[in-house]
C-alpha cells in the first residue's frame, strides 16, 4: 500500500497559494485552449414529475425551473438503468452493464465495484488538463482502488453508498423506519431487512472517515459548501474542471436541516425537494458568479421514484406504467417502465445551449460521457464500444436528433440483472418480459416473459396503457425492426472488450473509522 500513501503525500502539496485538501491545482499549469468545465449533478430517485417544468403540479423546484428557463430541458431523456450503481457506472464510462460489468447494485461488504479495466469520465479528463472533484454519492465500490480517488477524481467528499445503507443519530424519514445508532453496548436487534443497526453510514474526505456516523440533517449544506469551494479554487487556477455530485436527494431517509427549512408545513418529501433544489440553486449561483460562460451545468437524474417508499417517494407524472397496474406492483425504481427510467434533465450554459428550449431528443445518461469527452476536446478509449452518443449538437440546439434506438436493462423487477429485454425503438417500446417492483401496498407485479414482445406506441400512450394488437398492421411493421436492433446490439457487446465486476463480499471491508467503538463512531473533525 506504500504507492497508496505516496499519492496521497503529493497531491496534497500546496502550491501558488492553494491548499485544498488532496487537489493539485497547479502540476499541469493552465492548458492552451478554452476548454469548458463540467459541472453533472446527479439526483438520486427523483421522478420525472418531481421537476415543477415537467409537471405542473409540481410547485417546489424553483431554482431548477429557473434553469430550465435560462436553459434546455429534454422531456425523453433517461437513465441506463433503474437502479442505482448501474446507473452511475454507465454514466461515468458510457457503457451498458453487460458491457461495464456492473449490473446490479454493491453492498456495504462488497470487495470490488466499477472494474479497474473500465475508464471512468474522471480519468479521460484529467490527461485532457482537467482537475477532477466528486463530491456525494458514489456507490461504485470503495474498498482499495475502487475508491474515488483511484478512479480519476482528484478529490472526494461524500457517502460511499445509498445513505440508507448505515444507521445516523437522526436517521430522518423512511418508510418502514430504521432506528438510531446505538449509544452504547448491546446486540443486533430483530429489524426490518433493510436496515442496518450496527454500522454507522461513513463520510469520507478523500481517503479519510471525517464522520461516522453521518449528520444527516446537515449533509446537504456540507455538499453545498464543498462544491462552492471547489469551484471557487478550480477557477482560479485558471484550469477547466469536472465536477461530478451525487445527491443523498431524494432517496430516503429523508432529512432536511432545521424547522426554518419546512415553514409550510408541508409533507417531508415536499420539504426535501425543496431542499434540494437550494443545493442545486447555491452550485448554479456560484458557477454564475465565477465561469459562468465557459461552464455546461447539466442536471438529471439516477432512476425514477421508488414507490414503495409511498408517500416519501415521487411523482412519475404522465408516465404511470398503466399496464403494470393492473397486473399489480410498482412500474417506477427497478422497472424497465417508463417512470422507471425516464428522468428529469437539463443542461445550462449562458451563450452556447440556447435559452428555453425543450428539446424532444431521444436521449439517456450514457450519452453524458461521449458529449463531455467532445467539448473538452478529449479522446474516447479506443479498445472498447459506447453505447452513448455525443450529443453536442442537440445541446447546441443545431439538432433534435438523438437515437434512434436505446435498451433498458433489467433492474431487478424482472429478469436477469442487466439484461436488454425492453427496447426503445423511435416512438415505440417493446417488452420481452414484464414485472413490478414492490408497491406501496407490499405487492409485487409477477414476472411474465413476453414472446412475441408486448410493444406500446408512446407518442400515443405515454402512459404505457394498451399494446399494440399483435396482428395489427402496425405491430407485424415494427416487431422486425425490433428484432433486428435487439440482435444486432447483443452481437456487438458478444464482440465488445467487456468487464465482469466483483460481486463478492467480505464483512472486512466494511468502512469502519473506530472498529473499538459501537457502530464504528468517531469524533467528527
Amino acid at each position: 500500500m506504500g504507492w497508496l500513501f505516496l499519492k496521497v503525500l503529493l497531491v496534497g502539496v500546496s502550491c501558488s497559494g492553494f491548499l485544498y485538501a488532496f487537489v493539485d491545482f497547479c502540476l499541469r499549469g493552465k492548458t492552451t485552449g478554452q476548454k469548458p468545465n463540467i459541472v453533472i449533478i446527479l439526483a438520486d430517485d427523483m421522478g420525472w414529475g418531481d421537476l415543477g417544468a415537467n409537471w405542473a403540479e409540481t410547485k417546489d423546484t424553483a431554482n431548477l425551473d429557473k434553469m430550465a428557463s435560462e436553459g434546455m430541458r429534454f422531456v425523453d431523456f433517461h437513465a441506463a438503468a433503474s437502479t442505482c450503481s448501474p446507473s452511475r457506472a454507465s454514466l461515468l464510462t458510457g457503457r451498458l452493464g453487460l458491457r461495464n460489468g456492473v449490473t446490479h447494485n454493491f453492498a456495504v461488504t462488497s470487495a470490488g465495484g466499477l472494474p479497474l479495466n473500465e475508464t471512468t469520465l474522471a480519468e479521460v479528463l484529467r490527461p485532457a488538463g482537467y482537475v477532477t472533484g466528486m463530491i456525494g454519492k458514489w456507490h461504485l465500490g470503495h474498498h482499495g482502488s475502487h475508491h474515488p480517488n483511484f478512479r480519476g477524481f482528484d478529490y472526494y467528499f461524500g457517502i460511499p453508498y445509498s445513505h440508507d445503507m448505515g444507521c445516523t443519530d437522526a436517521p430522518g424519514y423512511d418508510h418502514p423506519p430504521c432506528p438510531a445508532c446505538p449509544q452504547g453496548n448491546g446486540s443486533s436487534r430483530n429489524l426490518e431487512r433493510d436496515c442496518y443497526p450496527d454500522i454507522a453510514l461513513p463520510l469520507y474526505e478523500n481517503l479519510n472517515i471525517v464522520e461516522q456516523p453521518v449528520n444527516l440533517s446537515g449533509l446537504a449544506w456540507k455538499y453545498a459548501e464543498k462544491a462552492t469551494q471547489f469551484i471557487q479554487q478550480a477557477s482560479a487556477s485558471g484550469r477547466p474542471f469536472l465536477l461530478y455530485v451525487g445527491l443523498a436527494h431524494m432517496h430516503v431517509p429523508l432529512a432536511v436541516a432545521g424547522p426554518r427549512a419546512n415553514p409550510r408545513g408541508q409533507s417531508p418529501y415536499r420539504a426535501g425537494l425543496r431542499e434540494m433544489d437550494s443545493l442545486v440553486g447555491q452550485i448554479k449561483d456560484k458557477v454564475d458568479h465565477m465561469v459562468k460562460e465557459n461552464t455546461l451545468l447539466w442536471f438529471t437524474g439516477d432512476n425514477g421514484p421508488w414507490a414503495q417508499k409511498c408517500e416519501l417517494a415521487g411523482s412519475v407524472g404522465p408516465f404511470t406504467g398503466r399496464w403494470q397496474i393492473h397486473q399489480g406492483g410498482s412500474p417506477a425504481k427497478q422497472t424497465t417502465w417508463e417512470g422507471g427510467h425516464r428522468v428529469p434533465a437539463l443542461a445550462y450554459w449562458p451563450s452556447t445551449v440556447p435559452a428555453n428550449i425543450t428539446s424532444t431528443a431521444l436521449l439517456s445518461v450514457l450519452d453524458i460521457f461521449p458529449t463531455v469527452v467532445a467539448l473538452a476536446q478529449a479522446t474516447l478509449p479506443q479498445d472498447r464500444r459506447f453505447d452513448g452518443l455525443d450529443a453536442s449538437e442537440v445541446l447546441l440546439g443545431r439538432s433534435q436528433t438523438g437515437h434512434r434506438v436505446l435498451f433498458h436493462p433489467n433492474s431487478g423487477a424482472a429478469g436477469e440483472y442487466g439484461a436488454l429485454q425492453t427496447v426503445r425503438l423511435e416512438r415505440y417500446k417493446a417488452f420481452y418480459i414484464t414485472g413490478g417492483a414492490r408497491a406501496c401496498d407490499g405487492s409485487i407485479g409477477p414476472e411474465q416473459q413476453q414472446d412475441p414482445p408486448l410493444i406500446f406506441d408512446l407518442q400515443e400512450d405515454a402512459a404505457e396503457g394498451e399494446p399494440l394488437q399483435r396482428a395489427g398492421a402496425e405491430y407485424q411493421a415494427v416487431l422486425p425492426k425490433v428484432r433486428k436492433v435487439l440482435a444486432d446490439v447483443l452481437q456487438d457487446i458478444a464482440n465488445d472488450n467487456i468487464s465482469r465486476a466483483d460481486y463478492t463480499q467480505d464483512p472486512s471491508v466494511i468502512p469502519c473509522c473506530n472498529p473499538y467503538q459501537i457502530a464504528c463512531r468517531c469524533q467528527t473533525t
